[in-house]
Formats: C-alpha cells, structure tokens, sequence
C-alpha cells in the first residue's frame, strides 16, 4: 500500500464506524500518474477512441487538468462503451469500457475508498479484494465444512447482480462511512454515466457497469451491508448450531451444522434480497444435505467452477472434495477446440507454445487439491483435439496417432497436467 493508502487505514480504524470527509486531498499528481501506469496497456479503447499509449503522450499536460477538473468539480464522466462477452455456451455478458482517463480517476477513487472499507469488510467476503482469491475462498469452506460438520449448504444465485443495483440505497451505504463531497459527487457521475451500445446512448436508473474500476467496489460495499452484516451480526446470533457464509463477489454459500437453522435462513433470505432491490433465482437457489445417499437429493453444488461433494478420506472421516465443474469443464473444452480449429494452420513450435500456454492457465485454476483427475482429464481430450484438427489442414490425413504422440511427447511437448496450487487443508 502506498503511503496515502496506509493514512486513510489508520484513519478508518481510528473513526471505525463513522463518515470520513476531506478524503479527495489523497488524490494527487504522482498518485494519477502511478494509477496511468498501472493500467492494462493492450486495454480496449473506449467512446474517446484512445489506447493507453496515446493517452500516455498527452499525459504530462492532461494529468494535471485532470486533477483541477476533478477537485473543482466540473470533470464529466464520458459515455462508457458496452461490449458484450460470452457467458456459458450460449449466453452473453455485458461488459462496460470506460476511456482511459476515466480509469485513471476511477482507480485512484478506488485507492482511496478500498482502505476505508477493508477496515470493514468481512473475512469470509474474498471477492474483489487484494491478497484475496478463489482458491482460499475454497479453502474456507473446506475447513468450515470438513472439520466442523456443517452439511446444510444453502447454494444462492442472485439474478442480474450488477444490474440490479438500487442507486438510492447504494448512496445511502456510502453515507455510512463516506461524507467528501468531490468524492460523492465523482462516484454519483459515474453511476449517471451514459452507455453508448450499437450507437445507441442511454442511461440507466440502477445497477453498476462491469467494466469500471470503481464497480467492483461498489458492487462489494452494497452486498456487504445487504448481506454479510446481516448474516454475520443478526442472523448467526440466532442459530442453534455452528454456521458460516463464504462470498465471492456476488457468488456465496451460506453452510449449517443444524438442518432447521437452514431452513429458518432460508425461509427470510428471499424477503432480505428483495428489501434492497434484489432477486434470487427461485430455480437455483436451493438447500443441500451433503452425505445423502444417491437418489434422495442433492448431493452436491458449483461453487467458483468446481463441484463440491462429500467423501471419505483416507481415515474414513468426511470430507469436503471437488472436482471441475461439468458446465465449466465443457465450457473450457469447447473454448479450446474452437481456438485449436481457427490456429491449426500455424507452425506446428508456435502453435503448441500458445497452447501450452492456455493450458498452464486452466492447470493454474484448477490444478489444486482433490482434482489431479480433473485436469489430468482435460489434458487428454486437448491433446485429442489437436490430433483431430492437425489432420484437417491441408486437404489430407498426415498424422498417424503414434507419430503424433512423439510430436507431443518429444519434439514439442504439451504441458503436462500437475497439481501446483496446493491448499492447506490435509486430504486425509
């Protein structure tokens, strides 16, 4: 954390519970300039047309009008761009592109809003949150569900999170701990901003867009007093047994070692989401027993691309295990093949390097505890495409299996498939 980061934290633990004000002093030229640089440099363009580096060439004079623009007030937020990327095999996700000097205000915003909120913001939450991850996410749960018996599992989806969003309500959260008016007023252009898709400009009355840099937090901070205050200082006070809630932005499960305190949770989570403006999906949201036998219920759930389940360990005692998601899993082969089909024509060194790198990157995810097989598995069918499509270039069958076997064994080797990402937790 850089040293106005550390200054806002002291502050925000010192005045735990209390509205900050004259926070926008933290906002300064060396501060936006190591926000510009640590952008993403190959990032889309936004409505102004500019790529970071021709923005980087007029920096030296617009940083500073940037700055003034900002304190004074009169800095206006520019219409965000909305693509659309894929979202499972057939849905798609909207996704907002601000300019460039829009994510250099908004990142430096970020800066000085995440200090306060870390100071605030649950261990059980991991979403969006530096130092944080999905895999301690898992982590989490294992230990809560293996070692403490907690077998209820309330598996909830929220429908349209992020586009859902109650703009009134969201301000009046931040009016719990954040009272600067140049920051107010930046957050509040933002939320205003309008959304330029197919050339079409208009302007939306709720909801946060994926895309920005300040939306995550956002997005964290309304869950976080929906939510997590809720079930951590209101709900679990009233339980009988043992309990626990894991988040990852607006993904979470909510675990019982008691089957009626699952109910009783379940009963009033729909009316507390729809309180704030928010919808569970009535189909997806669900209470599972873990441990039953097969045909007498749900016996497992996705939570962060793996299928959860109960099973004995080496010592007989249940566990929590995983495994790739079978959604998430076909998915990923689908992706796979379609990116094997459109490079086939490729040299051959070049085209496994690429794929090696893809194929690090699934290993990096999914390569950890209880689910060599999985990856293990996603290497072979890979490796299965490959074959398929390397015969299809060129009008003819050139590759026989056991010469194609030496090219991925010996002259260019595939990554092989290794657990690297080991958890805490002790298998047996």
């Amino acid at each position: 954390m850089s040293t106005e980061e550390l200054q806002i934290a002291k502050r925000a633990r010192k005045f735990k519970g209390e509205a900050l004000t004259n926070l926008h002093q933290f906002v300064t030229l060396p501060m936006l300039g190591g926000c510009l640089q640590s952008l993403n440099k190959n990032s889309s363009v936004g409505t102004d047309g500019k790529d970071w580096y021709a923005y980087m060439l007029d920096s030296i004079g617009r940083l500073p009008e940037l700055l003034k623009e900002f304190k004074e007030g009169s800095y206006v937020a520019p219409h965000i761009r909305r693509v659309y990327i894929p979202k499972g095999k057939t849905g798609k996700r909207p996704l907002g592109i601000p300019t460039i000097e829009d994510k250099v205000l908004q990142e430096a915003v970020r800066r000085v809003l995440t200090p306060i909120y870390e100071a605030d913001f649950k261990d059980f939450s991991y979403g969006f949150r530096q130092g944080r991850s999905c895999h301690q996410a898992i982590e989490h749960m294992f230990r809560e569900v293996s070692f403490k018996g907690q077998h209820y599992i309330i598996d909830a989806d929220i429908k349209n999170y992020f586009g859902s969003i109650d703009h009134g309500i969201l301000r009046s959260f931040l009016d719990r701990r954040v009272k600067d008016g140049v920051i107010r007023k930046m957050v509040d252009k933002w939320l205003k901003a309008g959304i330029l898709e197919d050339k079409q400009l208009f302007y939306p009355q709720e909801g946060t867009p994926q895309g920005g840099l300040v939306s995550p937090l956002l997005s964290n901070i309304y869950l976080h007093y929906v939510l997590d205050e809720w079930f951590a200082d209101v709900i679990q006070p009233l339980l009988r047994g043992n309990s626990f809630m894991v988040r990852y932005a607006d993904d979470f499960v909510m675990g019982f070692e008691n089957g009626e305190d699952a109910r009783r949770v379940m009963a009033v989570l729909a009316k507390r989401f729809k309180k704030f403006g928010l919808e569970l999906h009535p189909e997806k949201t669900k209470i599972i027993k873990l441990g039953v036998k097969r045909g007498e219920g749900g016996r497992s759930f996705d939570f962060l691309g793996f299928t959860h389940y109960l099973s004995p360990s080496l010592k007989g005692k249940p566990i929590l295990r995983r495994k790739t998601s079978s959604v998430k899993f076909r998915l990923a082969m689908a992706k796979m093949e379609d990116w094997i089909k459109r490079h086939r024509h490729e040299k051959l060194k070049r085209l496994i390097c690429q794929l090696n790198v893809k194929l690090k990157g699934h290993y990096n995810y999914y390569g950890i505890t209880f689910n060599h097989r999985g990856i293990v598995r996603f290497h072979w069918q890979v490796t299965g495409v490959l074959f398929k499509w390397l015969n299809r270039r060129g009008g003819k069958r050139y590759w026989k299996w056991e010469r194609f076997l030496q090219l991925v064994h010996v002259w260019f080797p595939l990554v092989e498939p290794k657990v690297k990402s080991y958890l805490q937790a002790n298998p047996v």
